[in-house]
């Protein structure tokens, strides 16, 4: 509650309380990366008139992770776009399932699970990733381990087409996420994707999720676009702000309609 006992709401960045935008872009990071790597993207959708909300993805599991998606979507007065990159596609196919205002999905490098897929389970699901030979480890205090990619490998493994020094700088401002996460598995009744609209990009060099492992997920879903990106790695949103906007835009345009 705010101090004068209103309830709180978001208000996307560039638009005034007088013209609230009709559809709000929630943007939200996954593993290893943190809400400053939408940059580029919110730059576009903002000369587009669109607005956007950044959500800091707790990355402690998939459960709690929705929940507090679902928080965010809830002090929103718009209908809801959610977008989600790398572990954060667990999070918004779980999160859309009990967020009525979510009209879409967009899946950037993302996994989009079925009921009871896990993160670690898709992501091995083709050869190609290389992602477990650069990850480090840390005992949480609590139980069970933290992970994060090692400094020394992160540009190579998770940002490879990407500025170097944007991709150094990234290797330091990484947020580690637990391993249990990524072994927690959707539940539900089914997966969002499979009663709304979906739309699917990625890189055709991903180390993370096999590229293989992102096509097979985006046809299994049926979207509405499926878009691989030549060259690219994982971390699309910074790598390749432009198309990742382009695709969002055609959910804007799909919802608005």
């Amino acid at each position: 509650m705010s101090p004068g006992g209103e309830s709180f709401r978001h208000s996307p960045t560039a638009f005034s309380e007088e013209a609230m935008p009709d559809v709000t872009v929630v943007l939200v990071h996954g593993a290893f990366a943190e809400s400053a790597s939408w940059n580029g993207v919110i730059e576009r959708l903002a000369a587009a008139d669109v607005a956007a909300v950044t959500v800091a993805n707790p990355l402690r599991g998939v459960a709690t992770d929705a929940a507090y998606v679902r928080d965010v979507v809830a002090s929103l007065d718009t209908p809801v776009i959610l977008v989600g990159h790398s572990y954060g596609g667990q999070v918004i196919t779980q999160a859309a399932a009990d967020a009525p205002a979510v009209r879409a999905l967009v899946f950037v490098a993302a996994f989009a699970p079925e009921i009871g897929e896990t993160a670690l389970v898709l992501s091995n699901r083709f050869v190609g990733s290389t992602l477990g030979d650069a990850v480090v480890a840390r005992p949480l205090t609590g139980g069970g381990l933290e992970l994060s990619i090692s400094p020394a490998k992160f540009p190579h493994q998770f940002a490879a087409d990407a500025d170097p020094g944007q991709a150094a700088l990234m290797a330091i401002t990484q947020r580690p996420i637990t391993e249990a996460a990524l072994n927690e598995a959707l539940t539900g009744d089914e997966p969002a994707w499979r009663r709304l609209p979906s739309w699917f990009i990625w890189g055709s060099e991903d180390r993370n999720i096999p590229a293989a492992a992102l096509r097979w997920m985006g046809e299994r879903a049926g979207g509405k676009e499926l878009i691989e990106i030549s060259g690219a790695g994982h971390a699309l949103p910074v790598s390749q702000p432009d198309p990742v906007a382009d695709t969002i835009l055609q959910a804007v345009a799909a919802v608005r309609a």
